[in-house]
């Protein structure tokens, strides 16, 4: 089992910033790569980034790779999430995920995720 812990959610003014932390335990050893998702009220659940675990290789979704850096400590078992000009349509919670197998299964449909966290909010006033 892997345990995944989100820190970092808040509310920020439109264009301002927040860094999402997300603190791996349990086996992670086995963990291939990490990502993070968002949901927003009503909406569906929605990729945002990955990052390949030993190969630092990422994937953003296109519409936020702009604005949005996915890094990592492995000394930590720590991937972090920079969220730069916000917009209030970036209101949402956001998920921290592991996979044990493969770094593109998180860009498929549906999202391959082995371990989900509980998720932080982020909310962006206008």
């Amino acid at each position: 089992q892997v345990q995944l812990v989100e820190s970092g959610g808040g509310l920020v003014q439109a264009g301002g910033s927040l860094k999402l932390s997300c603190t791996a335990s349990g086996r992670t050893f086995g963990v291939y790569a990490m990502g993070w998702f968002r949901q927003a009220p009503g909406k569906e659940r929605e990729f945002v980034a990955a990052i390949g675990w030993s190969s630092g290789t990422t994937y953003y979704s296109d519409s936020l790779k702009a604005r949005f850096t996915i890094s990592k400590d492995n000394a930590k078992n720590t991937v972090y999430l920079q969220m730069n000009s916000l917009k209030p349509e970036d209101t949402a919670v956001y998920y921290c995920a592991a996979n044990l197998r493969s770094l593109v299964g998180f860009t498929a449909t549906p999202a391959r995720i082995d371990y989900l966290g509980q998720g932080t909010q982020a909310t962006v006033s206008s």
